[in-house]
């Protein structure tokens, strides 16, 4: 675990770091570093099918809602544009190269430190169980 801590650099690196956690020991470590070093921070979960348009609005409103419900941003335009920038730009890295009928789970990690502001997603995804694949995406966005 110190090893992840101490690869914590910035809000990039800390919302990836936090979105890698498996056990909630692990998730409540990182986060309690991140607040110690005055980020903020959040982590949310998404599961769907690819080939429904509803798996891309639901990640969008869980990152949102999450954002939110944390204080990591406000109800003002230009904050939850810098929120929806980066939620795209994860989402591009997490969904290249997916089938059009896979299943997908993620967990998700928002990290905030004065201006910036990054969405970390990390999951699997599948047509079939026998075939997962590991994905990963990142986006940062200036607030």
């Amino acid at each position: 675990m110190d090893m992840l801590l101490n690869s914590i650099r910035d809000v990039g690196s800390g919302a990836m770091a936090l979105a890698l956690t498996n056990a909630i020991s692990d998730e409540n470590a990182v986060k309690e570093f991140l607040q110690t070093e005055d980020y903020l921070c959040a982590v949310t979960e998404v599961g769907g099918n690819t080939s429904q348009e509803t798996f891309q609005e639901k990640t969008t409103k869980a990152v949102i809602g999450a954002a939110l419900n944390n204080k990591i941003v406000g109800k003002e335009a230009y904050q939850i544009h810098a929120i929806l920038h980066a939620t795209m730009e994860a989402k591009q890295g997490i969904l290249v190269n997916v089938s059009t009928s896979a299943n997908i789970a993620i967990k998700i990690a928002i990290v905030r430190k004065d201006r910036w502001v990054a969405v970390a997603m990390f999951g699997e995804s599948a047509v079939h169980h026998l075939t997962n694949h590991v994905r990963a995406g990142l986006g940062i966005m200036h607030i």
